[in-house]
C-alpha cells in the first residue's frame, strides 16, 4: 500500500481524538524504518514520531491525501516544491502548511533478507494556493464501479490472462467488492468500504503498471492496455483520497 495512503488516515484520526497518539504511531510503524528530513521548523533528521508531534495542533480537516498523475494535479495546493515533489512521487500528505512526500526503498541484506525504508521531506507550502477537490466517497464509490467495469472488459478482449495471470481473477474479485485494508476509528462503513476496495486494486495496478509486456507482443497491443488501464487509475485514486479524506464521526 503506498506509505500516504497508510499514514492519512492514522494522522486524521488522532488528531480527531479517536485514536491514542501511541495507536497511530504503532499502527504507521509496522516495521518500517521511517526517517523525515526538511520538516519546517527542524534542523535534523526526525523520527516519524517527532514529526507527528510537530501536527498535534492541526484539525483532522487540514490534514488531507493528495494523488496526483502526469496531466492530473488535482488536490495539489498550486506551484511549487511540494507540488513539484507529490507530483514526481505521485502521491503526498497535506498537512495544514506542511506538505509531506515519501521516498520508499527497499533493502536487502548480504543474507538475503529484505526490508523498506522511508525517507518522508517535509515543504512548507505558501498560502493561498488553490481549494481542495471536494469528492464524495459515494461519488467515488460510482465512478471507480464504471471504471472497473469498462476496464475489466476491455484487458478480457486484450487476452490480459496470456500477460499477468493473476490479474484478471483479482479483477473479477474486485467487482465483487473485494479487499481488507481497514481503516482507523471514525470511518463510516462506505468510506472503509471503499479504501478496501481501492487499495486493493491499486496494488493490483501497480503489478500491472511493472509487469513485462507478456502477452501484448507489439507496441500497439501494449498501448491497448496501458490505454484500458489508465481510466481505472484515475478512478483509483480518486476513490482512495474520497475515502482517507471523508468526514470522521
Amino acid at each position: 500500500m503506498r506509505p500516504t495512503v497508510r499514514l492519512t488516515p492514522w494522522i486524521r484520526s488522532w488528531r480527531a481524538g479517536l485514536v491514542p497518539f501511541d495507536d497511530a504511531a504503532v499502527a504507521l510503524e509496522d516495521g518500517t524504518d521511517h526517517a523525515v528530513l526538511d520538516m519546517p521548523g527542524s534542523v535534523r533528521e526526525q523520527t516519524l514520531r517527532e514529526a507527528l508531534t510537530g501536527l498535534a495542533k492541526l484539525p483532522p480537516e487540514q490534514i488531507r491525501l493528495v494523488l496526483p498523475a502526469p496531466g492530473d494535479p488535482r488536490g495539489l495546493p498550486g506551484p511549487g516544491p511540494f507540488t513539484s515533489a507529490a507530483l514526481l512521487a505521485g502521491e503526498g500528505i497535506v498537512a495544514g502548511a506542511i506538505g509531506l512526500v515519501p521516498e520508499p526503498r527497499e533493502y536487502t541484506s548480504g543474507s538475503g533478507d529484505t526490508w523498506l525504508a522511508i525517507t518522508w521531506r517535509g515543504y512548507e507550502i505558501a498560502a493561498g494556493g488553490l481549494p481542495p477537490e471536494l469528492v464524495t466517497p459515494s461519488e467515488a464509490e460510482a465512478d471507480l464501479g464504471l471504471a472497473l467495469a469498462a476496464s475489466t472488459q476491455a484487458l478480457a478482449e486484450l487476452d490480459v490472462a496470456r500477460w499477468r495471470p493473476s490479474l484478471a481473477p483479482a479483477l473479477t474479485a474486485l467487482r465483487r467488492g473485494g479487499g481488507s485494508a481497514d481503516l482507523p476509528a471514525g470511518y463510516d462503513p462506505r468510506s472503509r468500504r471503499l479504501y478496501a476496495r481501492a487499495g486493493m486494486l491499486d496494488r493490483v495496478l501497480a503489478l500491472a503498471e511493472h509487469d513485462e509486456p507478456g502477452g501484448a507482443i507489439n507496441a500497439y497491443e501494449a498501448n491497448q492496455r496501458a490505454a484500458a488501464l489508465r481510466p481505472l487509475a484515475t478512478a483509483c485514486r480518486r476513490a482512495l483520497v474520497a475515502a482517507c479524506n471523508s468526514p470522521l464521526g
